[in-house]
């Protein structure tokens, strides 16, 4: 290796262009002796930021550049996060790569494909420093993900432009912000183990990520009904004051797991989508003089509607048959069955509905005259602050993830408490992107 003086932009004229050779530096012949003398004093800050390197040296004809004499150690005074300002001169990354592999026992360095043409020099430095055992470095494709972005630089774009709340939102692609999502190792491990590495770069579609998210936690999360846009049922025929207790599974397909109590009162709430005014043949929810059943309650009746000023419904009186909540009497079905809560018994939540950050496939990239940017999803969040959930919820911890019934998988924000309720909604329970994009295009 030697100190050169030469600046950035004249190591890079020196450098030459491909298919040539470049030319050495004017001081790569110094003696070790006087190399050793500049090096210290570049440590002991006696120069400029920019007007020493050292370099190694190498070979300045090699095809490939990264070996045209490298810079190996450049002065930078940048306090750093342990140190302070102790330091003035910092390794380069393909030289502290090496060296901390060979120090720290690496066997094998996985890199993405663009650090094939760094190993040769990744494989110079290991040799130069005679490491007993020499690390390998190995290079695979990077796994893309559509609707996703896993560039560092515009990841902390995001971050510093306020697009996203920090590294670890429940948009980001990284560890915190999956972890935050609710979105389980195990699921994870299932994705890229079902994917698999490959040296051919590869874009694998989301819907695929979420079904093994999905799949984990239909098998995992417990049930619970929550309403997210509270619309008020009155039930008119029920006892004032009364609380019903009913029973339901917190999961289905797991007996061992144990039931849940659900309270029934006079006024319960039901989602607004889940009632219209003038319901066309298909809709088999609530709407004037039609029958739905409150899931794992009675069957109810809209017997009127009460409206505002400008004909929008604020509360449904309705009639219940009792002998739908009779186990003793005839079994009677009707067709449309939905989710509830009761808002004296039940718990307040706020639900953040986190969608694809995304709107586009490859959102990294974008049309001409357009930015990347323009690719955001502007409704990646939607926030629920007035639902109501079931009172099994008032025990749910940070973490504990969940099944919302008819609504999808959430789980728990940190720092979440009972009196005071956040879910992340974690994945739907069906793929709408897609019959969305379709409908608006």
């Amino acid at each position: 290796a030697f100190v050169c003086d030469l600046d950035a932009d004249q190591i890079r004229d020196y450098r030459g262009v491909p298919g040539q050779p470049g030319k050495n530096s004017p001081w790569r012949d110094r003696t070790p002796e006087e190399n050793l003398d500049l090096f210290h004093r570049m440590r002991a800050g006696e120069f400029a930021d920019g007007s020493h390197t050292l370099r190694a040296k190498i070979d300045m004809a090699s095809p490939n550049f990264n070996l045209r004499d490298p810079v190996l150690y450049r002065i930078k005074r940048e306090p750093h996060p342990k140190t302070g300002t102790k330091w003035v001169i910092y390794p380069m990354y393909d030289y502290a790569h090496a060296l901390s592999d060979a120090i720290e026992g690496t066997t094998h360095s996985v890199c993405t494909l663009e650090f094939e043409d760094h190993r040769p020099l990744y494989d110079w430095c290991i040799e130069a420093i005679g490491a007993k055992d020499p690390p390998q470095q190995i290079e695979f494709a990077r796994g893309e993900v559509t609707y996703m972005i896993t560039s560092k630089r515009k990841l902390k774009e995001l971050v510093e432009t306020k697009v996203v709340d920090g590294w670890d939102d429940p948009r980001m692609p990284t560890i915190a912000g999956l972890r935050r999502r609710g979105v389980p190792a195990s699921a994870l491990r299932a994705f890229w183990e079902g994917t698999g590495v490959a040296k051919n770069a590869q874009t694998v579609e989301i819907e695929l990520f979420e079904h093994h998210v999905r799949e984990e936690l239909d098998k995992t999360a417990p049930r619970a009904m929550v309403v997210l846009d509270p619309l008020k049922i009155t039930i008119e025929n029920w006892p004032e004051g009364e609380v019903k207790w009913v029973e339901a599974p917190r999961h289905p397909a797991n007996p061992e797991a144990g039931t849940r109590k659900i309270a029934l009162t006079r006024e319960v709430v039901i989602d607004r989508a889940d009632f219209m005014m003038d319901p066309p043949k298909k809709f088999f929810r609530l709407g004037p003089g039609r029958e739905v059943r409150l899931r794992y309650g009675p069957i109810v009746k809209c017997e009127r509607v009460v409206t505002d000023a400008s004909g929008n419904p604020t509360e449904i009186v309705c009639t219940y048959d009792p002998a739908s909540l009779d186990p003793a009497a005839p079994p009677r079905k009707v067709k449309g069955v939905i989710h509830w809560a009761s808002p004296s018994e039940g718990v307040k939540v706020e639900v953040r509905s986190y969608d694809r950050l995304f709107t586009t496939t490859e959102p990294g990239s974008a049309p001409e005259g357009q930015d990347w940017h323009d690719n955001i999803n502007a409704k990646s969040l939607e926030v629920s602050t007035a639902a109501v959930g079931e009172p099994s919820l008032k025990e749910a911890k940070p973490g504990d993830r969940f099944q919302l019934e008819r609504v999808g998988y959430f789980v728990v924000e940190v720092g979440s408490k009972p009196d005071s309720l956040v879910l992340n909604r974690t994945v739907g329970l069906r793929d709408s992107w897609a019959k969305e994009q379709a409908k608006d295009g």
